[in-house]
Parts: structure tokens; sequence; C-alpha cells
């Protein structure tokens, strides 16, 4: 359960950091990477591998929910432009 808490909170931080438009997608990514990181290596330094995996999921799940707004930015304007041809 403190690996969950320690995802979180640099979760937070890193979204904290990055501002309200930067942290689309950052915390369900950071919590599905520091859980992922936490279950990679036990032992000693399964700290580091759990924050490791928080910051790659903030990253990725920022990437993969800025994509999903541009296809839908894209999709949006190929239906307008189907709909009003000029």
């Amino acid at each position: 359960m403190k690996i969950v808490a320690y995802a979180a909170t640099l979760a937070v931080a890193l979204a904290g950091f990055s501002g309200p438009a930067n942290a689309v997608g950052c915390l369900s990514g950071a919590v599905a990477g520091g859980v992922a990181g936490h279950f990679v290596r036990t032992g000693p330094a399964h700290h580091r591998h759990t924050l490791t995996g928080a910051a790659a999921g903030c990253v990725a799940g920022h990437m993969m929910k800025m994509h999903q707004k541009k296809v839908a930015r894209e999709r949006a304007a190929a239906q307008m432009q189907a709909a009003h041809p000029h």
C-alpha cells in the first residue's frame, strides 16, 4: 500500500510542477507505472523502480492523452469539412 502512496505523491508533485494543462493523463499513468515498477523487482532497491515507473507512467499517460485529443480534433475537423464543403 505504501507503493501506491509513493506513486500518487510523485504524480501529484509532477502534476504540480507541470501545471494543469500538462497534468492531463499524468496521474493515471503515474499510478499504473508505479504499480508496474513495484512488481518489476523486490528487495532494497524496489522503491527506485516504483518511482521510476511512476515518472515514466506520467510521461506516457500524458503523451497518450494528448494523442487522443489530437485524433479527436482531427476527426471533428474532418466531419466539419465534410458537412460544410466550400
